[in-house]
């Protein structure tokens, strides 16, 4: 019997080589090329020009932009109102999702949770599961208070039956647990390698464009966090989602990185319960650590996650270090965090060349916005003077590498955010600030700053 053939397939890219390589000739990824058996060969039917082809399909029709009618999309609401507000509204008919996360993060019970409380509002709902029995899916709705659940389960992971399945019951959406498991019979490699993903991925996609079904793709995630499988994984997709946070953690975030129906960058925030998810409403109070008085290094800022300005507390501490000090940073850009050091130091004279500088955002939020430099900077001015900042204090704003104090977008509703949450005390940058003649902010005093030492100035006068 003659040997098959095999090639190298980039997990990150999906790009092929005859020979393994230490580096993908594609996309540059080191160690990500993987033997498997290569397919057959289609016949050529066509030509190098593409002739044939050319010459049995029409020319399509063309619209102009102008005149294509500008409808909104319809949405169908989850029952959970913060995975609605990720989702941009609600799911889209016809539109693709795929989730990723650490395993046992949460995403099967989300999921599970948000099928049944679509079938409840009359949208047929059907589980696939590929990872676990119908017997294990009924054990886990069981466990989540979910006895009387109607959601229709299929333990499959042939394509070409689920497909079939889909296209005779026509739910309102299907849940694909995990693609990561699902094969084609069209394709003689394992399930889960990147030609198998990319293929069923694409195949579910095109049933959901023609039928309308909303489908949502479970995705397995890599030790260095990111989806499993090709790149162009994502590309496929209308939402990308990841869930984030500690598995040790009772809250989880899910934030959309990629959404065609709504916003990026969005957050749900959810609390793991025995009976499973729930949507936390006021989510900056999880972010706050309660001190019975005011602490050094500790200042709360006012983010903005996709369309939601919330109240996370930056702590700093900083102490005596070695000949080689420390600079660790948990939720927020270390390579930042030194680069406001060297500005702290050159234009407010605040030097901690010899000191361990740790920064933290409480609660287990990443923070990639630079907003939250200011924040930083009095944390750890703060922490070093071993002075605290009063009570209802608040900052945000960007610091530049000359000292001086930008604006953040969207700062009146971050202003308007904390004032109803009874914080009285704000320095933000002068651009910020509200303007003259505007409507003022009840209850809070806004210091509005353009340099790094004017901050500082105003907050040694508070202490």
């Amino acid at each position: 019997m003659a040997k098959e053939k095999t090639i190298y397939v980039c997990t990150e890219c999906g790009g092929t080589s005859a020979k393994w390589l230490g580096k993908c000739p594609s996309c540059g990824a080191w160690n990500t090329l993987i033997e498997q058996v290569a397919a057959p060969a289609a016949g050529a039917a066509n030509n190098r020009f593409g002739t044939q082809f050319a010459s049995l399909g029409g020319a399509a029709e063309l619209a102009t932009l102008s005149e294509i009618e500008a409808a909104d999309v319809a949405r169908a609401p989850t029952g959970m109102e913060e995975l609605d507000r990720v989702l941009g509204g609600g799911i889209v008919d016809g539109g693709v999702t795929l989730i990723g996360g650490d395993p046992g993060i949460g995403k099967s019970t989300l999921l599970l949770q948000a099928a049944d409380a679509l079938q409840n509002m009359g949208r047929n709902a059907l589980y696939v599961t590929g990872e676990e029995s119908g017997a294990q899916v009924a054990l886990r709705s069981r466990r989540l208070g979910l006895d009387r659940s109607q959601v229709q389960v299929l333990a499959e992971i042939q394509l070409e039956k689920i497909i079939a399945t889909l296209d005779a019951t026509r739910p309102t959406i299907a849940v694909i647990d995990s693609i990561q498991t699902v094969y084609s019979d069209q394709l003689t490699s394992a399930p889960g390698s990147v030609a198998q993903v990319r293929e069923c991925a694409a195949h579910l996609t095109r049933f959901a464009k023609a039928s309308g079904t909303a489908v949502v793709l479970v995705g397995h995630v890599t030790k260095e966090g990111a989806l499993a499988g090709p790149r162009v994984l994502e590309h496929m997709v209308d939402t990308v989602l990841y869930f984030e946070g500690d598995t040790h953690s009772s809250f989880r975030l899910v934030r959309a990185i990629k959404n065609r129906f709504g916003a990026v960058n969005e957050i749900g925030v959810f609390a793991m319960t025995e009976r499973g998810l729930k949507g936390v409403t006021n989510p900056s109070a999880i972010f706050l650590s309660q001190h019975a008085e005011p602490v050094p290094g500790s200042v709360v800022l006012v983010t903005l996650e996709g369309t939601r300005p919330m109240l996370v507390e930056i702590q700093a501490l900083v102490d005596n270090g070695g000949p080689s000090p420390r600079r660790l940073s948990v939720g927020l850009d270390r390579d930042r965090l030194a680069m406001l050091l060297a500005v702290l130091h050159r234009h407010a004279g605040v030097a901690c060349m010899d000191q361990d500088v740790f920064v933290n955002a409480v609660g287990g939020v990443r923070i990639s916005e630079p907003a939250a430099d200011l924040a930083v900077m009095l944390a750890i001015t703060s922490s070093l003077r071993g002075k605290p900042l009063p009570k209802g204090f608040i900052a945000f704003g960007e610091v530049g590498l000359a000292g001086e104090v930008r604006p953040a977008p969207r700062g009146q509703e971050r202003l308007r955010e904390a004032a109803k949450l009874g914080f009285s005390v704000a320095v933000v940058p002068k651009a910020n600030a509200p303007k003259k003649g505007a409507k003022e902010i009840e209850g809070l005093t806004i210091h509005a700053v353009e340099r790094i030492e004017e901050a500082l100035d105003i907050v040694r006068q508070m202490q």
